[in-house]
Formats: structure tokens, sequence, C-alpha cells
């Protein structure tokens, strides 16, 4: 019988995944595995059908939020823009004079309706080409990198053409998974030390926020931290160890 026994456990940890034997053991000295990332990473694409006139940056460069990124030549929207506000200045100023006629009863309400109804539809008009003519120039919606350029100046695109890859950096977030033991005491908010390899140096971070969902097979759980101070050394893709500690 207590062969048997022994037969029968060890063929049910032989049946046991090695991801959840590995799981109930905590990772040596509270070491886990890290990567840097950027919350703000997008692929910046055209809002018009045009030709690019300027794109400043390059690979990796950097730029601050607000700064010109591309630039595309728009004098046809300039010059429908232009025209669109022609033609509501005179569906305005046909309006103001029906009005007064209505006054003196030398015109019906239907032809004042009809200018009312002429003067906005110009001025739709003019709204769809200032809105236009506002995306021929994309400024970064937030200081970062350029990951990679997707297109060159002079170039002919089309609504929806990818442009620029870019990345923030405003404030990096570090990555890890951990066990689900852990949330015992780990907490948003508490403090630990991530060591950089890239770098060889080591920077204060904290908890930012825990997952919502626990692997069911490792027993893991994703957890996201967030660097005390951001530097500008420090880049999307980096990895390393954190160290985190019960309180």
């Amino acid at each position: 019988m207590r062969r048997l026994s022994a037969t029968l456990i060890a063929t049910l940890l032989f049946l046991i995944p090695p991801a959840l034997l590995r799981a109930e053991s905590t990772p040596e000295d509270n070491r886990i595995r890290i990567q840097l990332t950027s919350p703000d990473a997008v692929v910046l694409s055209s809002e018009l059908a045009a030709k690019i006139a300027e794109l400043p940056v390059r690979d990796g460069a950097p730029f601050k939020r607000g700064d010109k990124l591309v630039t595309f030549e728009c004098s046809l929207y300039d010059a429908q823009l232009k025209k669109a506000q022609a033609i509501a200045d005179s569906a305005r100023k046909l309006l103001e004079v029906n009005r007064r006629l209505a006054d003196l009863q030398s015109v019906g309400e239907l032809e004042l309706e009809q200018s009312a109804a002429k003067v906005r539809e110009a001025e739709a008009e003019l709204h769809y080409m200032e809105t236009s003519v506002s995306k021929c120039v994309i400024r970064a919606p937030f200081s970062g990198r350029v990951a990679k350029r997707l297109v060159a100046e002079h170039q002919y695109v089309n609504t929806g053409t990818p442009l620029l890859d870019i990345l923030g950096s405003e404030q990096l977030e570090l990555q890890m998974i951990v066990p689900s033991g852990w949330l015992a005491w780990l907490k948003p908010g508490q403090r630990f030390t991530v060591n950089v390899e890239e770098l060889g140096k080591a920077y204060q971070a904290e908890i930012v926020r825990l997952g919502a969902r626990i692997d069911p097979l490792s027993q893991t759980i994703p957890v996201t931290g967030r660097l005390v101070k951001n530097t500008s050394e420090l880049l999307a893709g980096m990895s390393g160890w954190a160290e985190i500690t019960p309180p």
C-alpha cells in the first residue's frame, strides 16, 4: 500500500505543470524581472490627403509637447477655406437684407427661412474647412522620442497613412510579473528599488497598480510600477531587476 501511494504521488507530481510548482515558491531575495515601457506609445497617422512639406524629426530624436512633428502642403485647403469664408459672408449679408425687407413686408417668410438655411449650410462648410486646415500641422501630443519615421518629406500620403511611431518619455512605467502570494503584502504606493542593466544604476520606484486577473496555471499576476523620479537617460525597452521586500 505504501509503495502504491508513493507511486500515485509521484505520478500526480509529474502531471502538475512545472509553472505551477515554480509559482509556489517566491523568487530568491524577492527579485523580479522588469521592463521599462511607455504608456504613451502611438503611431501618428495623416488625417488629410496631401503632400508632406516638413518632417523635421528623425529616428530617435527627442521632442517636447506641442512641437511641430509634421507639416503638410495645404495651399489647396487654404484656398477652399477662403472660398468657404466668402460664401458664408455672402449668405449672412443676404440674410440681413431679407430680414430688413421682411420688416417692410417686401419678402415672404419662405424667402427668409431659405436665407437662414443658406447661412447654416455655409457656416457648416466653413467649419469643415477650418477643421481640415487645422490638421495641416501635427503637433506632439506629449514629450518623447521618435521610434521610427514611416514616411519622408515631399511624399504624398492619403488619409490614414501612418507617419510617425512615437514614444512618450514623460513617465515611463515598469512592467513585471509577480507571484500571486505577494498580494498579501504588495500594495499600490509601496516603494522598491530597480536596477537597470543597460545603465548599471539603481533607481527608486513605487507600485502604481495591480493586475485584475491571476494566471491560474502559473499563479502569477501582472504589476505596474513607475519611477519616483524620471530621467532622460532611461529609455523604453530597458530591463533589469526589481528588489521588492515585504513592509
